[in-house]
């Protein structure tokens, strides 16, 4: 154990020596997972993503309804650009950070589910047109896209268009039974690699596609001078480099090389991996897990801060986890988080279920609510505008009070409140965490047979029903909540 411990320290200095340079901005950030539907317990695609922004920010959840359009009405790009909107676009959950160009998440009617993470790229000389494309593109999938692979094929005919105006991105695309990974270069050039059904991706803000088979269009779809454009700028060699590696032509080497991404992507595979991940800047793609997830499993994942390695770090003053020298999975800007069950084998009113968290996973709940709910609860809701920081410490800082009409600030405070005193308050909170959310999962199979049996019949008791089992943990959440910074 020892020589393995002296190992990782060895690769760990050697990787922030490497980093050292790297602006702090890549330090935090975003972090997603795919779950092939074979790996997955439900034997369907899980997703999840953590949403980490610096503040002052704010999230709002929304369910938007199928919307009908006029013939000839365009849809306005934030940069001035324009296309055809098409004659019907598709009902999908919406989580909202105003403000925000690159943040926001949808999962449609159809399962289509779509979140990113920042993913620099060495493009230098991008080609724009009419302004580009950047905050739309996602919503274009959400919706106009009816599985995954028309999501990617959204995505990559919409980039060769304008340009994506971004230094690069990777956009995780899902749906029922296909888990795709899309890289967006700045400009017009894209690759896209689809997880296989048998094992789990991670990725945390470095492309994570390594080699690919352009050949293979069941798991790889790209641009079709994704190769020789690389060839052209000096970033790939055939003869010197061997089978083209995307990661290696295209992303940024300084951000491929932080320890702080390559960490984070680390500790993910290493606690699903049915072999041990050795610690490295050449980490797969994806591993075959030890056992079949379930999104209790994935929870972990998000809430990791290299809990049972040599990186756990706690602040002495406050005993939390979100100072680690190292950038950590979930972590102080964790706006919000979450994981996604698309079960296809039922209604997906009924299949769908977007498993929401708000701040850091660690001191929140994760709540089910399934796609059939008519909204979010009010309280889910709130300003269309990012806030002021000033709006923000006061709510932040303030007496803490179980709103329910204020989600998104009800968590938020009780994370600064909890982060505060993490040694002692994490223990009590978590346990609240662990009752509400064991409570949830077994209770879910029951719920939905009553669900099921209304639903041809009584199509509105059924949506209900789903939405009374959720409404009815979000009260338990904040009341646990009140409960533990009370001292009650």
């Amino acid at each position: 154990m020892k020589t393995f411990h002296s190992l990782l320290s060895f690769l760990l200095i050697a990787l922030l020596i490497i980093s050292a340079f790297v602006l702090s901005a890549g330090a935090e950030g975003c972090f997603s997972i795919v779950v092939g539907k074979d790996a997955s317990a439900d034997g369907f695609v899980i997703m999840a993503h953590n949403e980490d922004d610096g503040p002052p920010q704010v999230v709002n959840h929304y369910k938007i309804p199928r919307m009908r359009y006029p013939s000839g009405k365009k849809v306005k790009l934030i940069n001035g650009g324009e296309l055809e909107q098409i004659e019907e676009t598709w009902a999908y959950l919406w989580s909202e950070m105003p403000g925000m160009i690159f943040s926001d998440s949808y999962v449609n009617e159809w399962g289509v589910c779509i979140a990113s993470d920042n993913c620099p790229s060495r493009e230098d000389q991008a080609e724009i047109t009419d302004g580009g494309i950047s905050y739309m593109l996602r919503k274009l999938v959400a919706q106009r896209a009816q599985t995954a692979r028309e999501g990617v094929l959204i995505a990559g005919n919409l980039i060769e268009r304008f340009g994506y105006t971004a230094p690069g991105r990777t956009y995780i695309i899902c749906d029922p039974n296909e888990g795709w990974f899309f890289c967006a270069v700045q400009g017009k050039h894209w690759l896209a690699a689809r997880v296989p059904d048998d094992q789990v991706a991670m990725i945390a803000n470095t492309y994570a596609v390594h080699q690919v088979d352009l050949t293979d269009s069941n798991r790889v779809l790209a641009c079709g001078d994704i190769v020789d454009y690389a060839v052209s700028r000096g970033w790939y060699d055939p003869d010197k480099d061997g089978s083209f590696d995307f990661a290696a032509a295209y992303a940024n080497p300084a951000i491929a090389s932080d320890s702080n991404n390559v960490c984070r992507q680390w500790s993910g595979l290493r606690r699903v991996a049915s072999h041990p991940i050795p610690l490295s800047p050449h980490l797969p793609f994806s591993v075959t897990p030890a056992k079949k997830l379930g999104v209790a499993d994935v929870f972990e994942i998000l809430r990791d801060h290299y809990e049972g390695t040599e990186f756990y770090q706690t602040s002495p003053e406050k005993g939390n986890p979100h100072e680690n020298d190292l950038a950590t999975i979930c972590n102080r800007t964790t706006q919000t988080s979450f994981v996604v069950q698309l079960r296809a084998d039922r209604p997906l009113d009924v299949g769908i279920v977007y498993w929401v968290s708000l701040s850091p996973p660690c001191t929140s709940v994760f709540l089910p609510y399934h796609f059939g709910i008519e909204d979010f609860p009010v309280g889910y809701s709130g300003s269309p505008e990012q806030p002021s920081n000033e709006l923000y410490q006061k709510k932040v800082t303030a007496p803490f009070t179980a709103n329910p009409a204020e989600a998104f600030w009800t968590f938020s405070n009780s994370y600064h409140k909890i982060n505060g005193n993490y040694a002692d308050m994490v223990i009590p909170i978590k346990k609240k965490i662990g009752e509400i959310e064991n409570r949830a999962l077994s209770t879910q199979k029951t719920v939905e047979e009553t669900a099921l049996q209304l639903y041809s019949t009584d199509h509105a008791a059924a949506l209900n029903t789903l939405f009374n089992y959720s409404n009815e943990l979000y009260i338990s959440a904040l009341e646990a909540m009140d409960k533990v910074l009370s001292g009650k």
